[in-house]
């Protein structure tokens, strides 16, 4: 399957119009074979009190990569998205710049997908490593 990255990048931002993503400005840019990044700026409105990125919100950027990424391999006509566990190590403190999340996918199912998320800094210093599992669900019918 060949991927359109730039239709890709653009699908992804189009969908994050008034949600968090958008509150936390983040920006898909890059997308390819089993693999989507974003970014998202680190200022005051991420930090956490004592002044640098909070981890909640890396966690906010990691999951939402990695679900949108999931997008990549179902049908979402048929089928929708739910992240179902995360977790994160963080390893590395940042007060500004720009952080950019990569999402690989690690195991790809039919119903299950895991992706190993790295948040890395302007310079590719690591600051945080996460892991998402997802779970692919039918779409249910509305009930009458």
């Amino acid at each position: 399957m060949t991927l359109d990255k730039n239709k890709i990048v653009a699908y992804c931002n189009a969908f994050s119009k008034n949600t968090l993503m958008e509150t936390l400005n983040i920006e898909y840019i890059d997308a390819g074979e089993g693999f989507l990044v974003a970014k998202m700026p680190v200022n005051p409105s991420v930090h956490q009190p004592m002044g640098l990125l909070h981890g909640g919100a890396s966690v906010a950027l990691a999951e939402s990569v990695g679900s949108a990424a999931s997008h990549f391999f179902i049908d979402a006509k048929e089928q929708e998205v739910r992240g179902i566990e995360i977790s994160a190590n963080h390893l590395k403190s940042i007060r500004e710049g720009v952080v950019y999340a990569t999402a690989r996918i690690v195991h790809k199912g039919k119903t299950l997908h895991l992706w190993e998320i790295k948040i890395t800094d302007e310079e590719d210093n690591l600051i945080s490593l996460c892991k998402l599992t997802n779970m692919v669900l039918n779409k249910t019918k509305p009930q009458e």
